[in-house]
């Protein structure tokens, strides 16, 4: 049997969501936010066979991603044998799921622990509180920030998505995108995201200004009742503190109904990874290489 990829469209958006709200462990990856943002830098196909969704990244080379659905309701070995007779490697597979596929399938596969992919989980109390001395270097800087600026913070709309556009642009041009494949990608996928804003299901966000100029913003996600992602946040560093203000600013007034925010992985960088673990991580939501050798 072949599974018939296409590219990803909003015309199956609702077939997607349907599927990844089943999902016992929804890791931010896989929110559609996150694959429309980055479709046009991985090229992400997918297939809606055996009550699953299965996806892939086509970009340099094809690399086979978890499926997203009801994982419990699967006769695995049976889906795996039609689908991949030939073997196949899944790549950011959530703990959940390769644990589930460890008791299904045994000795069959092999699991290999993909440490950069990991997600840090936080409370969002503690974002928003920043109590105690693991907390006193962020919340340092945040008063610094709210005592040094006339600031406000307004939600995203689409009244001020151009704004926000600008200030994108104006980032970049700080950063040298042009110079960094990297943060050229991460910029177009900003802009998609931004450009098809009224179409993106459970997305909120906010800005801050300082009197009439905006200084920060952040993209956030809802991906079920208890959890909120947060897929970019950007700030500029002339204004000191501004990405512990944008942080903990979004979350008390826009998110303070949430117990977790997913802030999403480290990709193996060394200095996302410790910006990362300096807010605390209450947990990750880990990931693993899955092989099936049929």
């Amino acid at each position: 049997m072949t599974i018939a990829f296409e590219p990803i469209t909003l015309e199956r958006r609702d077939d997607y969501l349907h599927l990844y709200n089943l999902t016992p462990q929804k890791a931010s990856d896989y929110s559609f936010i996150n694959l429309w943002a980055w479709h046009n830098d991985r090229k992400y196909e997918w297939a809606f066979e055996a009550d699953l969704c299965w996806l892939r990244t086509t970009s340099s080379e094809s690399i086979q991603w978890a499926p997203v659905g009801s994982w419990h309701s699967i006769d695995w070995r049976n889906v795996l044998s039609k689908l991949f007779p030939n073997g196949v490697v899944f790549d950011r597979v959530p703990e959940n799921l390769a644990n589930i596929l460890q008791q299904s399938l045994g000795d069959d596969i092999q699991l290999e622990e993909e440490r950069e992919e990991w997600e840090y989980i936080y409370r969002v109390s503690d974002l928003i509180e920043l109590s105690g001395n693991r907390f006193h270097k962020k919340k340092n800087l945040l008063q610094q920030f709210i005592r040094s600026y006339d600031y406000s913070y307004s939600p995203i709309t689409l009244a001020n998505i151009g704004h926000i556009i600008e200030l994108q642009k104006e980032w970049c041009e700080w950063r040298n995108c042009d110079d960094s494949p990297g943060l050229k990608a991460e910029s177009c996928a900003i802009r998609r995201v931004l450009e098809h804003w009224g179409e993106m299901p459970s997305i909120s966000g906010g800005v801050l200004s300082v009197k009439d100029q905006m200084v920060a913003y952040t993209v956030a996600e809802s991906i079920d009742n208890e959890t909120i992602v947060i897929h970019f946040e950007k700030g500029m560093t002339d204004y000191k503190g501004v990405y512990q203000a944008i942080n903990q600013i979004f979350l008390d007034h826009s998110a303070h109904s949430f117990e977790w925010v997913n802030r999403e992985q480290d990709m193996g960088s060394e200095g996302i990874r410790k910006a990362k673990m300096s807010y605390n991580p209450a947990t990750f939501l880990k990931k693993y290489r899955v092989t099936w050798g049929a």
